[in-house]
């Protein structure tokens, strides 16, 4: 059985696209891992040490069914070496669209297949350019919600694509799951055809 260790509702649909022409199934696991990156850690080792401690945690959730299977993902926005996380509230969501106003940002994400005897562990870099932003833009889109949660305080397929000047990557793996590295995972462990 295949289980996504995840509380984000856009892992869920994602996952559900990827598998639906299989007419597989997954169950979700909500699990709790704190996501702070520890002092010196490079960006890359935090996204890939969070996304393989969620599907560790799922899988210690998991624990007594049968061949239980967990996937955990980790996506972050990283600006020269820092990385954005989700705000904190609204002035800090502000800020971080500031930051990233006329700029190119990374979003790493990581994904990690977990059984009782095997971990695999892939990940997408993506770059992704925003327009200068106004200062009457970011107080819009701030005030639509859509930054609460989120990575970089934006959400790719929702408002922030319209001040998107440039994706080189994988647009799925911005929105927080890669489908093409995680159709790769998934095929390894013989999961997909």
């Amino acid at each position: 059985m295949l289980y996504l260790a995840s509380k984000s509702p856009r892992r869920r649909e994602l996952l559900a696209r990827l598998l639906s022409p299989s007419r597989l199934e997954f169950d979700v696991l909500d699990v709790d891992v704190p996501e702070h990156p520890q002092p010196g850690e490079p960006a890359e080792d935090y996204v890939r040490r969070v996304a393989r401690e969620k599907a560790g945690a799922g899988l210690l959730r998991a624990a007594g069914r049968p061949a239980a299977l967990v996937l955990g993902s980790d996506t972050e926005v990283v600006l020269d070496g820092e990385v954005f996380g989700k705000p904190r509230d609204d002035e800090d969501a502000r800020a971080m669209l500031r930051r990233l106003s006329g700029r190119t940002h990374r979003v790493i994400s990581a994904v990690s297949l977990v059984s009782a005897s095997r971990e695999e562990q892939t990940v997408s870099v993506s770059e992704v350019t925003f327009a200068e932003l106004a200062p009457a833009q970011i107080d819009a889109y701030v005030a639509s919600g859509e930054p609460r949660g989120r990575a970089g305080a934006y959400a790719i397929q929702g408002l922030a694509e319209s001040f998107t000047v440039r994706l080189s990557g994988s647009f799925s793996g911005v929105m927080g799951l890669p489908l093409y590295e995680t159709a790769q995972l998934l095929r390894r462990f013989g999961v997909l055809a």
